[in-house]
């Protein structure tokens, strides 16, 4: 036991007040701290800023990160690797890269190669969790863990177990390639015969519907889900009773969309009584990803010209919060601060229609304008303070007389 102790940190490393004034220094902003205050708005020139209720760092992520740099001071003499990303913001992803910890990346097919990897070294297990073949293969070499799994994530973990255990499929409304969805789907494996299915969205569910309902063969269903199902996954056997769980940072509206209708297909194909011996479904939604969807939703009832969304482009729940905002109104999806460029006046942002990167020149209309503000849960509020002084230097003002101004009124 005392052995485990040593090589398994699951609640931190001691080290928190330590590290905190590091973390506040590089990921903290005054001048998002003094625009909350101020209401969530702030007026600058002809530019009014309206910031999200709800935007940045959720607990999950704070608390990753934490620990990351919490385990670069505990084991200053080890090497330190990450299994993956810690949160998929590349600014927290590179800062770690900078004081020394080595990432480890998957393949196509999301296999990690762990040769490397001795009994003195420390890994790191992203926000996301891992794998249970990883964490299991981890476990048998015999070096230091750290364990950031996100509580959002086990919280899903325990229904896709329970799942298997009481002979359901677990049916996950996720990416199947992201590291969050493989690592849940695997859950299933803890039970003999445990299986499941990924959809990515209405239309894949659609499928399965048209499956359950007896309107579409096994064989044309298992063509469109070919590397998103359980290894020897037979419709026929395996969708006879299934269960609904999700990727935590999916919109939360089309997860619920999603359960509904599976619901809805197990019963017209068993009828009522049935239904709850073929059909689970629990609220697995992350309440910090909805909390952001709904702090938005709230954003475009005041009606901003356009919208600024700041997150890593392979960052899934910025992605939607950025699809949720170009329903009402323009939006930029920006990476960091740095996409904002003051000299040249332009914007690099990826494109809500279709995924592109491009670059935009004369982004900012003339007249007064309402810029409404939100980040994704992997975002720093360094990097949203950052892009507001971005946009400010683009418009020739000074972000700290600026600043100076609001901490003296």
């Amino acid at each position: 036991m005392a052995e485990a102790e040593a090589t398994y940190f699951r609640k931190g490393l001691g080290l928190k007040a330590e590290v905190k004034p590091v973390l506040d220094s590089e990921y903290g902003s005054k001048l998002v701290a003094a625009i909350k205050e101020s209401g969530h708005a702030l007026r600058a020139g002809r530019i009014t800023f309206r910031m999200a209720h709800s935007l940045g760092f959720c607990y999950g992520v704070d608390r990753a990160v934490e620990y990351a740099y919490e385990t670069c001071k505990k084991f200053p003499d080890h090497r330190i690797y990450l299994v993956g990303e810690i949160i998929h913001n590349p600014h927290v992803n590179n800062r770690l890269k900078e004081m020394g910890v080595t990432f480890l990346y998957p393949d196509d097919e999301g296999v990690f190669d762990f040769s490397s990897v001795t009994p003195d070294d420390v890994v790191v297990i992203p926000a996301f969790g891992v794998k249970l073949s990883d964490f299991q293969a981890l476990r048998d070499i015999g070096c230091v863990l750290v364990d950031t799994t996100c509580g959002s994530v086990l919280h899903v973990w325990k229904r896709v177990e329970g799942y298997a255990r009481d002979g359901f499929t677990a049916i996950v409304h996720g990416k199947y390639y992201h590291e969050e969805t493989r690592a849940t789907s695997s859950q299933v494996m803890r039970h003999p015969g445990g299986t499941y299915l990924v959809v990515r969205d209405m239309n894949d569910t659609q499928m399965v519907c048209d499956f359950i309902r007896g309107d579409i063969d096994s064989a044309t269903l298992l063509d469109s889900f070919t590397g998103k199902c359980s290894e020897g996954f037979d419709p026929d056997v395996h969708l006879q009773r299934v269960g609904v769980a999700n990727q935590t940072t999916m919109l939360a509206s089309e997860s619920l969309e999603i359960a509904h209708v599976i619901g809805e297909a197990v019963r017209d194909r068993y009828g009522d009584e049935e239904l709850p011996q073929r059909f689970r479904s629990f609220d697995t939604i992350c309440s910090a990803t909805q909390d952001r969807q709904d702090a938005v939703m709230e954003l475009m009832q005041e009606a901003p010209d356009m919208m600024i969304v700041v997150g890593g482009y392979n960052s899934s729940n910025t992605t939607h919060l950025a699809h949720l905002c170009s329903e009402s109104a323009l939006t930029f999806h920006i990476e960091t601060d740095r996409s904002v460029d003051p000299v040249e006046g332009t914007i690099s942002h990826r494109r809500v229609s279709d995924g592109e990167i491009c670059v935009q020149a004369g982004w900012l209309p003339s007249g007064d304008i309402s810029i409404g503000l939100t980040a994704g849960a992997s975002t720093p509020d360094s990097l949203i303070g950052r892009t507001v002084q971005r946009i400010l230097q683009t418009e020739g003002m000074n972000p700290k007389e600026l600043l100076a101004e609001i901490s003296a009124g």
